[in-house]
This record gives C-alpha cells, structure tokens and sequence, in this order.
C-alpha cells in the first residue's frame, strides 16, 4: 500500500487571494472561519489515518484515528454543495443511513471472495459507494467484520487511502474555485451565483438542512413511532457514537449560524435554542439512544427532537431576515 502524499499546504493560502473582499461579512465570514478550516482539518485528519493504516492497519490501531477523523467529517457533512456533490463524493464519504445494508452486505461479499483486485484505492474510488468512506470503514473497525486477517488489514487501508484522497480533492475544489464563485457572486466568470443573495440563499440552506437532518434521521430513525420505536437504527450504535455525533453536528451548525450573523446583527434566540438542545443531549445520558423504546426516556428524546425543530424555527425568525434569506429547498431531499 503506498503512502498518501502529503496534503497541499491549502490551508495557509491567504484568503485575500481568494477574492475575500466582494461579498458580504456574512459568506465571507463563513468561508474563512468554517468551511475552509473545516475541510482543511478533514484532509488532514483523513491523511493521518491513511498514514497510520499504512504503519499499522489492525483494528485497535485505526479506531482512533478513524474516530478522529470523522469528528473533522462531522464538522463539515452539512455542506451538500460545490465540490463535496461531485463524483458522488458527498455518499462515499458518508453513506447513511442504509436501511438496506448494503454497504455491510457488498462489504461481506468482498471478504468472502478475497480478491486483492478490488481493493486498491483506485479499485475503491471506482466501486460502490456503500463500501467506501467513513461507514465502509466502520464496518470494518467495529461490529462483526471487525477482524485483523490480512484482507480486512489490506480493505481497510485501501478504503483509507480512498478517503484521504477524497478528502484532498474536495478542499482543493473549495480553493481552486468554488469559494470564490460564493465570495463573488456574478463576477465574470463566476456564473454559479448570480449575486450576493444567491450565495447567502445557498449558505443559509446548507444550515436549515443539516438540523432537519438531525432531527429526521439522526433522531426520527431511532425514534420510529411510539407503537414501533427503533432503537437498532441509531446511528454507529457498536462504536456508541449516537449521541456524539448529534453533539458534534448541533455544536458545528451553531459555529457556523454565527459566522452567518457577523457583521450582521445579533442572534440571541438562536444562541439559546442550540444552548438547549445541547443540554438535552448532555441530560439524555443514552449514547446509542436505547431508552427510545422506554416510554419515559422516549418523552427525553422526543423533547430534544422538538428542541431542535425549535431551533429551526429561530433560525428562519432570527438570522434569516438578517440574510434576507428564507430556508429554501432541502439539499438533503435531491430537489
């Protein structure tokens, strides 16, 4: 397995360069302290763990870089535009949920047929998207698949690699281009937004769909129905991540509706929606949210669902009229 080649140093490109100057405070806030930074820390983070499943590919040596590097994921995953929703790349990093699993029963299906074929990182970035990305290699690294024979070793490496070079190619798509279609807005050459509202609108929608994904997916699978709760679905359950992860998303969605408000006004009731729902997920002391088939502890996770639709709410009250935006389609449904 080669060695991922070290990341460009992208992240300490000025952002001046960028064109940083036309847009309002707003984007460009945005851009500069969250987008750019986050995938910046998802190259490296991603480069990290390929070079560790180069060293050493068993599975208690790549769970923590793995975890390591999907908290950076997390810091990000809400953005489903520019170069994350080319190749498909937006599903390969992260494909869930999988009511089907497919990714777990294509992945079985390579372990049973152990051809060393498919599993270079350019057979990966060629194959199914179920098999690659963070949750191809979760599988692998927790759960029953979790094993250290030398095919697992050599999956998981070229899954790694994968990644990492996924990882690459979106910040470098951020760098060399999109950013500044955002950043300037109807500029020669620069078609995708036609002016400033169309970059807030496109901003302000990636926020919106990432807290209805929480609370739908993240939280509604799980949740199911009263009648016929489903604990079994909650997401990364063997590495007890469930609540974690919701934690980690609320906290980079509200890091990124402040960059959205600076220099725009003050967001005191979004401030404190998101300050509730992390309490609420602090207060549930159920990392895999199993108490949701417990009549009581069902209400406690009800409640932070409903705290996060109200979180919604403050967003489209609060920072939307400061945007001049309304919430728009959701990028989660394909529209």
């Amino acid at each position: 397995m080669r060695c991922l080649l070290l990341s460009l140093p992208l992240a300490a490109m000025s952002f001046a360069a960028l064109g940083g100057g036309v847009a309002r405070a707003d984007v460009r806030a945005a851009i500069r302290d969250q987008i750019l930074p986050g995938y910046a820390a998802l190259t490296d983070a991603s480069r990290k763990l390929a070079e560790q499943g180069a060293q050493d590919c068993t599975v208690a040596a790549m769970q923590p870089e793995w975890n390591a590097a999907f908290d950076a994921w997390l810091d990000v995953a809400y953005l489903r535009l520019g170069p994350v929703e080319e190749e498909g790349r937006a599903l390969a990093f992260a494909f869930w949920p999988d009511p089907k699993a497919i990714g777990r029963r294509q992945l079985q299906a390579l372990k049973e047929t152990a051809d060393r074929d498919h599993i270079t990182p350019e057979a990966m970035s060629q194959g199914s998207i179920a098999t690659r990305g963070f949750f191809g290699m979760y599988h692998l690294l927790y759960g029953e698949m979790a094993q250290d024979d030398a095919f697992s070793c050599a999956l998981r490496q070229a899954q790694a690699e994968d990644l990492a070079q996924m990882a690459m190619a979106t910040e470098i798509g951020w760098q060399n281009g999109f950013a500044d279609q955002l950043l300037n807005p109807g500029a020669q050459g620069k078609t995708r937004y036609l002016d400033e509202a169309e970059a807030r609108q496109a901003l302000y929608t990636q926020l919106i769909s990432g807290l209805e994904f929480n609370k739908d997916q993240r939280l509604g699978r799980p949740l199911g129905s009263f009648d016929r709760p489903r604990p079994e679905r909650a997401e990364m359950i063997e590495a007890g991540r469930s609540a974690e992860n919701l934690d980690r998303s609320l906290q980079s969605l509200e890091r990124f509706a402040q960059a959205l408000a600076q220099g725009m006004g003050p967001i005191p009731n979004t401030t404190a929606a998101f300050a509730r729902a992390h309490e609420l997920v602090a207060d549930l002391e159920d990392p895999v949210f199993a108490g949701v088939a417990s009549p009581g502890e069902r209400l406690r996770v009800e409640i932070l669902q409903q705290q996060i639709a109200l979180t919604v709410e403050a967003v489209d009250q609060e920072l939307g009229p400061l945007l001049g935006v309304s919430a728009g389609f959701n990028a989660a449904d394909g529209d």
